[in-house]
């Protein structure tokens, strides 16, 4: 056998094992779940919440916890969480919303906390959508906040195409996930191997309320121009937030951050009257010296 042949194929068998390995191991790359007991007591300092639990038609139970505001509720901010963890630490960001008024209600995936049940991209939207139902059997639409976190944000949009909630906020959302891995395995034929596309991209092109995408400018992992993407997507609806110098795991320890916040959840929409404006003036095409 050839020199060259020989080395091609043990290329390609390496090729082929590499691709069977991503396939079957991705659910442990992709999510870094923490398990709790069933009898575990959730514990929040100066927050008053109830614990509840879903079962989905497959027989599996979705874990939930709802935050409570101090006075009269605005509505509820259905928080979807990142890959990691569970929402016993991921409970203190409810602080975020429900200091606005707002009741705020995580979940943990399956397979996250409390959680039970075989996860996949279609389980866990229809385990989000049925969270999202239960809601709507408590108060209407209109007062529905979507917010998705970093993996959150992805399943955030597909809900906001789906339903009719008052508004969608982003995270440190990714374009697709299919784009963010292609980062760190180039070459493999990722479009046939991930199980989790997670195209956020197109899911937002059906969204019909407004749109909030907050990003750090630093952020290592999701890209700034990311989100620079992703508010083109659907621009009549959308609003790009910068968080200058953020990450991606410490928004939250920027001030910047919970201003947008709570600009986002209390700004009324101003209506602008664009006949009264230079929207229509264009720049002449002449060149000018002082022109700067």
């Amino acid at each position: 056998m050839p020199y060259w042949l020989y080395i091609t194929i043990l290329v390609l068998i390496a090729y082929v094992a590499i691709s069977i390995a991503l396939y079957y191991l991705q659910d442990y790359m992709l999510f870094k779940p923490e398990k709790l007991p069933e009898d575990f007591e959730f514990n929040y300092e100066n927050q008053a919440f109830k614990e509840y639990n879903l079962e989905t038609r497959d027989g599996a139970i979705i874990n939930g916890v709802r935050f409570f505001p101090k006075g009269e509720s605005k509505g509820v901010v259905l928080y979807l969480k990142g890959n990691s963890k569970s929402i016993k630490g991921w409970g203190k960001f409810a602080v975020d919303f429900t200091r606005h008024g707002y009741n705020v209600l995580m979940v943990d995936y399956r397979g996250f906390g409390k959680s039970t049940g075989r996860r996949s991209q279609k389980a866990i939207k229809r385990d989000l959508q049925k969270v999202y139902d239960k809601i709507k059997e408590l108060t209407t639409e209109d007062r529905i906040i979507l917010y998705g976190r970093s993996l959150g944000s992805g399943f955030a949009a597909k809900l906001a195409s789906m339903n009719q909630p008052k508004m969608l906020i982003m995270d440190a959302p990714y374009y697709s996930l299919t784009k963010v891995t292609a980062r760190y395995a180039p070459f493999m034929p990722l479009s046939i191997l991930i199980k989790y596309p997670l195209p956020t991209y197109k899911w937002l092109k059906y969204v019909q309320c407004p749109i909030h995408i907050i990003h750090g400018t630093n952020d290592k992992l999701i890209p700034y121009k990311t989100s620079v993407k992703l508010s083109k997507v659907n621009p009549k609806l959308t609003k790009l937030h910068s968080v200058i110098g953020g990450g991606h795991k410490n928004l939250n320890n920027f001030e910047s951050y919970h201003k947008m916040i709570h600009e986002i959840l209390n700004r009324v929409p101003e209506e602008i009257d664009l006949s009264t404006t230079s929207i229509h003036v264009k720049h002449t095409s002449k060149k000018s010296n002082t022109e700067v």
